[in-house]
């Protein structure tokens, strides 16, 4: 057992460690980068050391017990709650978070790997890197790290440091996986971004109040963020300024759609971020602001439940909802999504759709890493792994669990007392069954309702080991029954069931609760079953082979904890241990005793019961007082020394030093605390009979507490019960409350960290604790140590999750080889307690046994099960029944007595019958005789009639009195809102009185009235509709119809493929969204620039700031001042004053009514205390009954009522009252007349009431003061044994006595302090009352002053009002009207332009590549005086006769048509006619455009007409306006001066104040006369003062601010200046792009709005089939050329014989030229000439080539500069014509060249 002094260290050990870890700060961030810039950053290759940084058990120091205490052997839970637990490493390799493990799952082989958490402290989450070589591992605790391992090594690569606080949320690699986004959680929230290479933090900011949901970086943005909350999304981007690189927040606006928390988004390529909701639809965000909700057709959400998760892929975007659906959306539709109405809604529904499974609950998934793969795996919040096919085709696999966990905290847990075989059930509602040494699960049981408890039977119940107990929710037991089928099915021949290896059958089923089942137990010779539930009661059944109940006891709370005593203990009972605190222990009921009744309530069972009693601050209290002693025993040592060596040097400094030390204050003691509520009670166990150890939670914490019952309570059972538990709880705690007797420190334990369960090994040398902060912990224990005193060192270590896993399960196997946990987590551990190569030696079978079937259990049924939540209970199926047997008893009487009437009247009938027909006629009774005389009724209401009236007639006058008088009083009442009550002390005179309080005056009800009911709302004028522009545009429309927007193709022309018909289609569509969107965002451009102030304009906080200032700072001038204004806001009338009046009235009502409802309530409490105080005093009386008369006290005189306490009741009769009068009434009636004797009557059943209440009073008064003595034994001699219980009684009645009349003293005592503190505070408020009453004279006076000023008043506003103000209305409302019209004809004219823009396009459009283009051009131009319809309608009535078609011309044409393009010939354009060579249609739809072109111009220059008249309209209605104001400042000026006559007249009305010598401040001596002073309230003369002080100070930071500002003024010039030169660097980089891509300079708004013309295509269209037919001659020419070239050859063959032939002629030629040359001489004068004309046409034939060329180089200019520009239109280029080819021919010195050949030909070589 350790001491109080062992307590002592621990405590200080407690109060010293937080103190170290309090020193550290958080790191500034000019402080790391200085650190960063000193420390030397990690190299490439470099790796820590994970056996140094893994955590490792805590060992108390200096014990001997080994680190390797427990080894972990698997983990079978999946905390699948938590957000974004599950990672894919590599195609097999799944990671998740169990507890402090991170678990490295196999999915094909489902091995395990395990890395513990570093800190000790838990895991935030996990990350893996977009390579798969890392994944980062994000802890908890103390200033957590961030460790990055290396994959598949699993070494830990790199360690983040100093991220946050407490915890980390979430993590999240950027795409290329350079930079780490970690964010911690509460109580930072920071957002912090890493190096993670070189384990640097780039940048830090506070990202959000609450814990994050979810962080990510955009995929496409680099530098772009965003996170996700509650309620919350937030978009960040980094940005560099001129103090560097910083991280700029924008907070996500909901505008009207409803916040909602954000658990899954994405960001989209184009910056747009597509997020969920609560209520399943998508969000689009745009710049920080919800664009749009998209939800599904007809209103309905896209999922059902929340969004976790957006993925893109492939133009696809996929959505992943709790509703176990995965739907893909087309992503141009979401992307592009805009709401066309104030809804706010954009319908689509989705494109694929895979719903995982009806209870499936999808919360995250991961992609498979192998390239175009379609598997992802997803974690399922209801306990499960997928493995999902989402290629969405026809091929498209099935969902697959891959595995299967508890979803959510185990609820029950535990293991085989034969085999090594584990059960385990969760609010889940399954039941699952796990072979921790073959680490697997065998099978899985699933229910209607979740489990709550669960308890293996022990072997003495089922020798098999295969019967299993489990609690559920709803109240139900169910027996399972865990069997092999396999051997089941080897034993029965041909039978076919469950091919698995182990299977749960349904053995019974019955519901004893009517509340979930907290707890089960085994009695130890297993004949009884108990079963605890949080509905307070404990059931019994009988442990056979059918289990019956026996009954049930009620406990005072719910139900924790069920322990059986042990085999060492005598008695075998029952401890039951209580949530609330309480102990019950109950005597084992015996099994074979019936109990016949009506319920099953056990209440004569006997039972002792224990309430936990705090005695945490008492051991503070009794360590802190020993540790002072210890300390003034060491000091007093020390001051002997001193004193000694002190008085052999001197003798006087002894004594001050001594005189020193007896004033030193003795140090104040730790005050005495009870929790309230208690602390709840976690576990307890048996130590000795009648004695028990207890674990407690809350402030009790930290101890084991050791309990036993009290030997001399009542051992009564109806005293618990018979009790309600609210009734045991709210009783009195000195007599139900007990304090433990021991205690044992828990080290290193506090508030926050109780054990919850604690279990031993079978030989109880081990002790295994279960914590709350999911910590298992291990105390080694000598044998048979009950007491606990060998609980000294112990070994622990973090398993769970250490916020929320709480560990409330440990268990040890049937062998103690392994121990077993389940926390709320989810999680489920199995730890070897010996190495893992020891464990197989000692092991020698790898799985768990099985437990055979019972025979006969194939030849079983499944029993019935208890399906229905609202199935009754076993007692109150029992009480039901009892109550459906009392029903039918009941039923049965009646029937009893029904058959009983209908026998009277069968007897009745046959004397009816024996008299008509047995009897002679003359002797028969007639029906006359057999009936009663009716005259006696008759007469007796007669009588009873005239009797009412008469009495009516006599009370007539006096009814009508007695109502008067009613009335009056009643009127009297009404006036009245309380009559005075007034409250006498108990032991003093002291007393206190209501105020008789009137009701609310008549005119304060109905100023009361017309406030409620609010000002009159004014009319607002509506404006007039804008009929005349919308009659225009309708006019217009009606006039250009369809065919001015939509262009003609021209005739003859191709018709589309409807590919490409398609395609225009969609480039239209394109084009058309384009302009939408620039014209969107130009309106946006143009609210902006419109919002943006003046540059003179001031700041909008500085002009808020000078409003506030003159509304509070007031005006400082005195009212009584010659030049004092009031203020609009403080201008008084009879009106306000009235209400101001009536404000005060109900101000003072409600502090009498609140007084007076103080005075009533206290009242009440008197009656209350004199109900309890006669109570005690009959106790008393019975307590001095039993008392000898010489021992008994004198009571205390009791108090009572007085009239003037209870005034209401005077006129309110009770029922004696009545009846006493009634007798004397009566009783007078005899001797005297009604008239009278009415006053005395009433006179003396008045003094009879005083006189009965004169006697009650001084009865109550008196009290009873007599006892009864007790009679004496008669001379019967007492022995011993006797007069000892005697003298024990004695003294607990004389105990009693003095503690009834002391409570009875406290509560008079009490109750007398009450009535003088409320005594006090009824003066205080009849002071304030008073001066109440001084400002309600005032404000009255200052009301009759302004009623007589308000009708000159009333004149003048009225005046001012009715013609001054309605005229600048009626002029500003003219004057709006008219700017309105202004605009809206401004807006008819732009409207008229576009128009006109629009057909002109039109009409280029519908000319397309027309030959005849420039005609129908000058045609469409051409201007024309049109006649109006009045000189038209004329002109035809006159030519009507004559007529012409020039005449008709003239009219139509006009003659002075003008083109205003060159027209080289003069002659006239005659449109009249179509040329030839145009087409008609053509022709007549130009000059419809024609006619359309000129109503367009008509309706712009009337437009324009009518806008210059509402100008000159507006321009008089200005001037108008500024007569009207300067008269009506005139009249403000009349009313100024009446308003300072006003404040004057009010002036002249008294104020008392009265005040105190003190706060009349002057300079010296007390003024005699104050007429000159002033009254000024002291807090605002204080505050006027102070305001001096201010207004220094406030000037100084002015000036700070305004150098501060000059200064941001000059860097925001500087920045202005960088960014203008930076524009123009993009605009002149935006023109060389558009140069060098265009070839010019083009509109890239009107690019984007271009659509595909219909021309252009069918002309591509046209140009492709020409090339084919080219391509087709093309081919053709060529075989002609081949053809042409054999032929060629053969020439050549020839030609070369024949050269050969030739050769020898030359000689001949040779010879004959020799003779021939005499004869050419002759004629060489003719050939000289004939060869210089042959030169000179060859020249004129090559310069006319020259220039067709030059032409034809022109025209190929023109069509590529046509072809440069997008969407124009392109005709055909004008070719040259080739000059005119000649026939080769021989001329003298020339060659013959073939087309096509550069060689000259064999003829022409061998002419040559």
């Amino acid at each position: 057992m350790q001491t109080t002094m062992d307590y002592e260290d621990q405590t200080n050990e407690e109060r010293q460690a937080p103190a170290v870890q309090s020193t550290e700060q958080p790191v500034l961030q000019d402080q790391e980068d200085d650190d960063k810039s000193n420390m030397k950053l990690p190299d490439e290759d470099m790796f820590y050391n994970y056996e140094e940084l893994y955590s490792r058990p805590f060992i108390t120091p200096h014990s001997e017990i080994p680190e390797n205490l427990l080894h972990l052997s698997h983990s079978f839970g999946y905390d699948c709650e938590r957000r974004a637990n599950l990672q894919l490493l590599d195609d097999r390799t799944l990671a998740f978070i169990a507890g402090n493990l991170v678990v490295l799952l196999d999915v094909s082989t489902k091995e395990q790997h395990y890395l513990r958490s570093c800190s000790g402290g838990g895991i935030g989450t996990i990350m893996a890197h977009p390579s798969k070589r890392y994944f980062a591992v994000a802890e908890k605790g103390d200033k957590p790290d961030i460790i990055v391992y290396d994959y598949p090594s699993l070494r830990p690569y790199r360690i983040l440091r100093g991220g946050t606080e407490r915890a980390y949320s979430c993590v999240d690699f950027n795409h290329d996986g350079t930079l780490l986004a970690s964010v911690g959680c509460i109580p930072d929230c920071m957002l912090t971004l890493w190096d993670w290479r070189q384990e640097q933090v780039l940048l830090r900011c506070k990202a959000f109040a609450r814990d994050i949901y979810r962080v990510t970086f955009s995929p496409d943005r680099p530098g772009q963020l965003t996170t996700s909350a509650p309620g919350h999304i937030k978009f960040w981007k980094m940005t560099s300024t001129f103090t560097g690189l910083k991280l700029q927040g924008l907070t996500g606006r909901f505008g009207k759609t409803a916040p909602t928390d954000i658990k899954g988004y994405i960001e989209l390529p184009d910056g747009k971020v597509v997020s969920g909701s609560e209520w399943g639809n998508m969000l689009l965000w745009e710049g920080g602001l919800l664009k749009v909700e998209i939800c599904r057709k007809g209103g309905r959400t896209c999922h059902t439940g929340a969004i976790q998760q957006f993925t893109l892929d492939e133009g696809e975007l996929m959505t992943i909802g709790s509703d176990g659906a995965i739907r893909s959306w087309d992503f141009e539709s979401v992307d592009t999504a805009d709401c066309n109405d104030d809804s706010e809604m954009f319908e689509m529904e989705p494109m694929n759709e895979l719903v995982v499974g009806r209870d499936v609950s999808l919360s995250s998934m991961v992609r498979s890493s192998q390239a175009d793969s379609f598997i992802w795996f997803a974690q399922d919040s209801n306990g499960g792994i997928w493995k999902l096919d989402l290629s969405f085709s026809n091929i498209t696999q099935d969902p697959e669990c891959l595995f299967s966990f508890h979803a959510g905290a185990i609820q029950g847990m535990d293991v085989s007392r034969i085999s090594h075989l584990m059960a385990t059930t969760s609010l889940d509602c399954s039941v699952k069954v796990y072979d921790f040494l073959a680490k697997r699960e065998l099978t899985t049981s699933q229910f209607k309702q979740g489990g709550t408890a669960l308890s293996w039977a022990p072997p003495v119940v089922s020798q098999r080991g295969g019967l299993l107990v489990t609690g559920f929710e709803d109240g139900v037991v169910r027996l399972l029954e865990l069997y092999d089928p396999q051997s089941l099915q080897r034993s029965v021949a041909g039978r076919q069931g469950n091919d698995g290896e182990a299977e749960l059958h349904l053995k019974q089923a019955f519901k004893p609760h009517t509340a979930p089942v907290t707890a089960i137990a085994y009695e130890r010779n297993g004949e009884i079953l108990a079963t605890g539930s949080s509905d307070c009661t404990v059931f019994f059944f009988t442990a056979r082979e059918q289990y019956n109940p026996i009954g049930f006891v009620q406990v005072p709370g719910p139900v924790q904890q069920l322990e059986w005593s042990p085999q060492s203990h005598s008695q075998n009972t029952l401890l039951i241990l209580c949530a609330s605190g309480h102990v019950v222990e109950v005597q084992s009921p015996d099994p074979e005793d019936p109990r016949p009744g009506k319920t099953y309530q056990l209440s004569e069972l006997p039972a002792r019961s224990f309430t936990f009693r705090s005695i945490k601050s008492r051991i503070k209290r009794e360590a802190a007082v020993a540790r002072r002693q210890e300390m003034k025993l060491r000091k007093a040592s020390e001051r002997a020394g001193r004193l000694k060596r002190a008085r052999e040097s001197s003798g006087q400094e002894a004594d001050d030093e001594e005189h020193e030390e007896e004033n030193e204050e003795e140090e104040e003691s730790p005050p005495i605390y009870i929790p309230d509520p208690p602390s709840p009670l976690c576990c307890g166990f048996y130590s000795e009979p009648g004695q028990f150890w207890l674990s407690m939670g809350g402030y009790d914490a930290g101890f084991l507490y050791h309990c036993k019952f009290s030997e001399t309570q009542d051992a009564d059972p109806s005293q618990l019960q018979d009790a309600d538990p609210s009734q045991l709880q709210d009783a009195d705690p000195s007599q139900l409350q007990d304090e433990p007797f021991a205690f044992l420190p828990v080290l290193n334990t506090g508030e926050e960290d109780p054990i919850l369960t604690i279990s031993f090994s079978s030989d109880r040398q081990l002790m295994l604790c279960g914590m709350h902060s999911g910590t298992i912990r291990v105390y080694p224990l000598q044998p048979g140590d009950h007491l606990l005193t060998s609980m000294q060192a112990y070994w622990s270590l973090s398993v769970h999750d250490n916020q929320y896993g709480h560990l409330r399960h440990v268990r040890c196997s049937h062998d103690d080889q392994f121990v077993l946990t389940a926390g709320d987590d989810g999680n489920i551990f199995s730890f070897s307690l010996l190495p893992p190569e020891e464990l197989q030696r000692a092991l020698r079978r790898k799985k768990a046994k099985v437990p055979s079937p019972r025979p006969g259990v194939e030849a079983e049924g499944t029993a019935a099960d208890i399906e229905d939540p609202a199935a009754y209970s076993i007692a109150t199926a029992k009480q039901k029944l009892e109550m459906d047997h009392l029903r039918r008893e009941a039923e049965q009487r009646k029937v009893e007595r029904r058959k009983t009437l209908v026998d009277l009247q069968n007897q009745f009938k046959l004397l009816l019958h024996q008299n008509l027909h047995g009897l002679p006629e003359h002797v028969r009774l007639q029906s006359m005789e057999l009936d009663l005389d009716c005259r006696f009724r008759e007469e007796a209401e007669r009588l009873k009639v005239e009797r009412v009236k008469e009495v009516r007639r006599e009370l007539i006058w006096e009814e009508e009195r007695h109502r008067i008088a009613l009335h009056k009083i009643q009127q009297f009442w009404d006036s009245l809102g309380s009559d005075t009550v007034t409250v006498v002390a108990v032991r003093s005179d002291h007393r206190v009185s209501t105020y008789r309080l009137p009701a609310l005056s008549q005119p304060a009800k109905q100023l009361e009235q017309r406030s409620h009911t609010g000002s009159v709302v004014q009319e607002h004028e509506t404006p007039p509709s804008e009929g005349q522009g919308s009659q225009v545009i309708e006019e217009l429309d009606d006039l250009t119809g369809g065919a001015v927007l939509s262009p003609v193709a021209p005739p003859g022309g191709l018709k589309l493929a409807s590919r490409q018909a398609e395609k225009l289609r969609k480039a239209a569509e394109k084009a058309e969204r384009a302009k939408a969107k620039i014209e969107k965002r130009k309106k946006e451009w143009a609210e902006f620039y419109a919002a943006k102030p003046n540059e003179n304009s001031e700041d909008p906080k500085d002009v808020l700031a000078i409003q506030h200032a003159t509304e509070n700072m007031g005006d400082l001038r005195l009212k009584t001042a010659k030049d004092f204004t009031v203020p609009e806001h403080l201008r008084m009338n009879a009106e306000k004053k009235r209400a101001e009046l009536v404000a005060l009235e109900e101000k003072i009502h409600e502090k009498k009514t609140a007084m007076n409802a103080r005075v009533v309530a206290l009242r009440d409490a008197k009656v209350s205390l004199i109900s309890r105080l006669r109570s005690r005093a009959r106790r008393l009386q019975r307590i001095q009954q039993r008392l000898a008369p010489h021992l008994h006290r004198p009571l205390p005189p009791l108090p009572c009522m007085v009239a003037e306490e209870t005034p209401e009741t005077r006129l309110r009769p009770g029922r004696a009252t009545l009846e006493r009068y009634g007798a004397l009434l009566a009783q007078s009636s005899h001797t005297e007349s009604q008239d009278e004797g009415g006053r005395p009557l009433l006179e003396q059943l008045g003094k009879e009431r005083e006189g009965d209440e004169e006697e009650e009073e001084e009865e109550d008064c008196s009290g009873t003061s007599l006892s009864v003595e007790v009679e004496a034994g008669g001379g019967v001699e007492l022995t011993e044994v006797e007069e000892e219980v005697l003298m024990e009684e004695e003294i607990t009645s004389m105990y009693e006595q003095d503690s009834v009349l002391e409570q009875m003293e406290t509560w008079a005592w009490r109750f007398d302090a009450e009535l003088r503190l409320l005594r006090h505070h009824k003066l205080l408020l009849d002071g304030r009352l008073k001066l109440a009453d001084l400002q309600h004279v005032r404000l009255y006076q200052e009301l009759r002053t302004l009623r007589r000023l308000e009708d000159s008043e009333s004149s003048l506003q009225e005046a001012l009002n009715a013609r001054m103000k309605k005229e600048e209305s009626d002029i500003r409302s003219k004057l709006e009207e008219c700017n309105r019209q202004l605009d809206l004809k401004r807006r008819n004219v732009a409207k008229l332009q576009e128009r006109e823009k629009a057909m002109m396009a039109a009409f280029q459009a519908m000319l397309g590549e027309t030959k005849c283009a420039d005609l129908l051009t000058k045609v469409f131009r051409k201007k024309i005086k049109r006649v109006k319809e009045k000189e038209k309608k004329a002109r035809d009535e006159e030519e009507e006769d004559g007529g012409g078609d020039g005449s008709d011309e003239e009219a139509e044409w006009g003659g002075d048509a003008d083109y205003s393009g060159s027209e080289s010939s003069g002659t006239q354009l005659d449109d009249s006619v179509c040329p030839a060579d145009c087409d008609p249609q053509l022709f007549e739809k130009t000059v419809r455009l024609r006619e359309h072109r000129l109503d367009l111009e008509e309706l712009q220059a009337e437009e324009k007409r009518s806008a210059e008249a509402l100008k000159k309209d507006c321009d008089s209605l200005l001037k108008k306006e500024k007569v009207v104001q300067s008269s009506l400042k005139a009249a403000e000026g009349e009313l100024e001066l009446f308003n300072r006559e006003k404040q004057q007249r009010l002036n002249e009305v008294d104020v008392v104040v009265p005040l105190r010598l003190h706060q009349i401040v002057s300079d010296g001596m007390v003024p005699s006369d104050l007429s000159s002073a002033l009254a000024l309230n002291r807090a605002t003369l204080s505050r006027l003062q102070e305001r001096i002080k201010e207004l220094h100070v406030e000037n100084s930071k002015q000036g700070d601010l305004y150098r501060g500002a000059r200064k941001q003024h000059v860097q925001l010039i500087h920045d202005r200046r960088d960014m203008e030169s930076k524009i123009h660097e993009l605009e002149e980089r935006c023109q060389q792009m558009m140069m060098m891509k265009f070839g010019k300079l083009v509109d890239l708004e009107a690019l984007q709005t271009l659509s595909g013309s219909r021309t252009l295509e069918e002309m591509r269209q046209e140009s492709q089939l020409r090339q084919a037919g080219h391509d087709t001659q093309i081919k053709q020419w060529e075989v002609k050329v081949m053809q042409a070239r054999e032929a060629l050859m053969e020439v050549t063959r020839c030609n070369t014989e024949r050269l050969l032939s030739m050769n020898s002629l030359l000689h001949q030629k040779n010879q004959l030229e020799d003779t021939l040359n005499t004869r050419q001489k002759k004629m060489v004068g003719q050939l000289e000439g004939q060869c210089r004309w042959v030169e000179e046409e060859e020249a004129h034939k090559l310069q006319e080539l020259v220039r067709a060329q030059a032409r034809q180089a022109e025209a190929l200019r023109r069509e590529m500069v046509i072809l440069s520009r997008k969407g124009g239109h392109i005709l055909p280029p004008s070719h040259a014509p080739l000059p005119p080819s000649t026939h080769p021919s021989h001329r003298p010195g020339g060659r013959l060249y073939r087309l096509g050949h550069a060689q000259p030909t064999a003829s022409s070589q061998g002419a040559d």
